[in-house]
């Protein structure tokens, strides 16, 4: 288990540097965090590659009475990933899918807005974008996020998480060039299991992660924002 997101987010650190792509002399690493817990810990592994931090505003879309439960998940430029058996066991109608799928897009504004409503598209063209999530369950928020990041046009992505099933990893390696993950637990259940504190984290503690990256990531193109 991991002490805290920042522990996770040191170790996860450690992996990520190990890569060979991080390694390249053209390597220009950004990190592209998932709110709100993936902040935390991708604002570490910014720390240790000296890389800017961003925030892809991604917001799961949960069945109805059952939050916790993923019928996918809605980014920013229109992506929408949705669970078609989830979606068939509940037998939810295309109307009542379609209110759930607005609900969460609403959100994504609402994310865009609180992270200062920054753009940060231009600075992940031709990037290695270090995607960073705290963990993985059904995975429906990362691929979200890596078909959105992949709009922007980078050199390289890499997935990053602390812990993750196998099965997971590997359905969503084909959208991402290398893969870094420190737990590998065949039976996961929930992310934050792996966890002693797994504190929510804020929109307000997300903001301040971003701007701190800031301070060692100046000389790069663009400011620290967002996904827009």
């Amino acid at each position: 288990m991991f002490a805290d997101r920042a522990e996770a987010g040191r170790a996860l650190a450690e992996e990520v540097a190990r890569l060979a792509c991080m390694a390249e002399p053209a390597a220009r690493p950004v990190v592209a965090a998932l709110p709100r817990g993936g902040a935390p810990v991708g604002f570490e592994v910014a720390r240790r590659l000296g890389a800017p931090l961003v925030v892809v505003p991604v917001a799961k879309v949960g069945a109805p009475g059952r939050e916790e439960l993923a019928l996918g998940a809605v980014a920013p430029g229109g992506v929408e990933v949705l669970n078609d058996d989830v979606l068939a066991l509940l037998r939810l109608d295309r109307a009542a899918v379609g209110e759930l799928v607005a609900r969460a897009a609403a959100k994504v504004a609402r994310q865009q807005e609180a992270y200062g409503g920054g753009k940060g598209t231009e600075r992940l063209a031709g990037a290695h974008v270090v995607v960073v999530d705290d963990g993985l369950a059904t995975g429906a928020s990362m691929k979200a996020a890596l078909l959105a990041v992949r709009q922007s046009g980078p050199a390289r992505v890499v997935l990053a998480v602390p812990v993750a099933p196998p099965e997971a990893l590997a359905a969503l390696a084909p959208l991402a060039d290398d893969v870094a993950c420190v737990l590998r637990p065949e039976h996961m259940h929930a992310v934050g299991a792996w966890y002693e504190d797994f504190t929510q984290t804020t929109d307000a503690e997300v903001a301040r992660l971003v701007a701190e990256a800031g301070t060692w990531s100046a000389g790069l193109r663009g400011a620290p924002g967002q996904l827009a």
